[in-house]
């Protein structure tokens, strides 16, 4: 090929942002760093592998029916520029990062664009679980499916769309070089010192629903624990709402920015409340206990309570087919009943143990120590880049 292959990556969120930034860097290991260049759609660590995306992908957070509804137009001037993007830079195949809604629309302008662009999907609508109907809708869509869950790949191949079972991003991060040490000095606690570590989601909307709960769980834990250590490692896409938030609660709380910090306070944490998402195999993987928390609108919430065909929301638990890390969703996530689940845990160091072999047992139920997912992905995607080029 006498240019350079180029590909573009497209991604709406935070987490899709990192894997299209491992995705690109296993690309261009395996390509030559000379023979690939990137385009699209993502945020600091796409950008760090030479991703410009034309807007801040920030704007494409969107959790809940009402506030998609709202955001509406937003979205499609966003899947129109994406759209543009490509008109102008002519990719040689896109790759569409997680972010069900925004992806698919994107998906379908490109396709309507350019039948001939290869189209892949990283990451599986959760059809196991929910809107079975979305595996059909994404075979008609895109021409392979890159799967992070061992239970998805079933639902999408019965469409007719090829799928690759990857893996799962988040069991291969590495806890070795995180140090509890390092944070408690950072923050200025005592090794003894017990330690909560609050984790609100890196979407706004998540942020607004659940720090105040959190908030109330927090005071009522401090008020019988005054020497109980909060920590609140913060996500680039909400750093200032957070700050925020937190600037205006009855006890002091140490905010912590970057991987670096976040990964030791995980491992310096006593118990963590978490928001559910990618977050809580990262706590299981540096064995912290947990309580997972989530809330979204009243009516988002009745149409999930329609449509959902598991008990369970965090992946753990699926994979346990059991309760391991207490869910605490819509009603039930309230200050008295996350500080009650995190107060058993704080008191009862058999309780954590019992709760960390569990989840480690559902880690390795999960594919953990399987190989780099990033690595796999980007085989496929490569294997599309060649075969395209010798068919040209």
């Amino acid at each position: 090929m006498s240019r350079p292959y180029k590909v573009m990556l497209v991604a709406a969120e935070a987490s899709g942002d990192v894997l299209g930034a491992g995705l690109a860097r296993a690309l261009r290991q395996r390509l030559g760093a000379g023979n690939v260049v990137f385009v699209g759609v993502g945020g600091e660590a796409m950008a760090e592998e030479g991703v410009e995306s034309p807007f801040d992908f920030r704007q494409l957070s969107i959790l809940g029916a009402i506030e998609g509804l709202m955001a509406y137009p937003r979205v499609m001037q966003k899947v129109a520029e994406t759209a543009a993007l490509a008109q102008r830079e002519k990719p040689d195949i896109a790759v569409l990062i997680d972010s069900w809604g925004f992806t698919l629309r994107v998906a379908k302008a490109l396709r309507a664009a350019d039948p001939q662009l290869p189209l892949i999907k990283y990451v599986a609508p959760q059809v196991w679980a929910s809107r079975p109907g979305r595996a059909r809708i994404l075979a008609g869509a895109v021409d392979h499916l890159l799967a992070t869950q061992s239970m998805d790949a079933p639902y999408f191949e019965r469409e007719g769309l090829p799928t690759t079972f990857v893996g799962n991003p988040g069991l291969t991060r590495d806890f070795k070089d995180a140090d509890q040490a390092r944070l408690r000095q950072a923050i200025g606690v005592g090794p003894d010192d017990p330690v909560l570590l609050l984790l609100p989601g890196s979407r706004p909307a998540e942020v607004e629903r659940l720090m105040a709960p959190f908030e109330a769980a927090v005071n009522i834990l401090k008020a019988t624990r005054p020497g109980l250590q909060l920590v609140l490692p913060v996500a680039n896409t909400v750093t200032d709402k957070v700050r925020s938030r937190a600037a205006g609660w009855l006890h002091p709380v140490h905010i912590v920015e970057g991987d670096d910090l976040k990964f030791d306070a995980m491992q310096a944490a006593t118990v963590a409340l978490a928001c559910s998402g990618t977050v809580t195999t990262e706590l299981a993987l540096a064995r912290c206990p947990m309580v997972v928390a989530y809330k979204v609108s009243a009516i988002t919430g009745w149409i999930v309570r329609m449509v959902i065909r598991t008990p369970y929301i965090n992946l753990l638990n699926v994979a346990a087919g059991k309760s391991i890390a207490p869910e605490f969703l819509q009603e039930d996530c309230t200050g008295p009943k996350l500080a009650k689940a995190l107060a058993e845990r704080l008191d009862s160091p058999a309780l954590r143990e019992t709760q960390v072999a569990a989840q480690m047992a559902a880690l390795e139920t999960m594919g953990r120590g399987g190989p780099d997912p990033a690595e796999k992905a980007a085989e496929v995607v490569a294997g599309f880049l060649v075969e395209k080029t010798a068919a040209t």
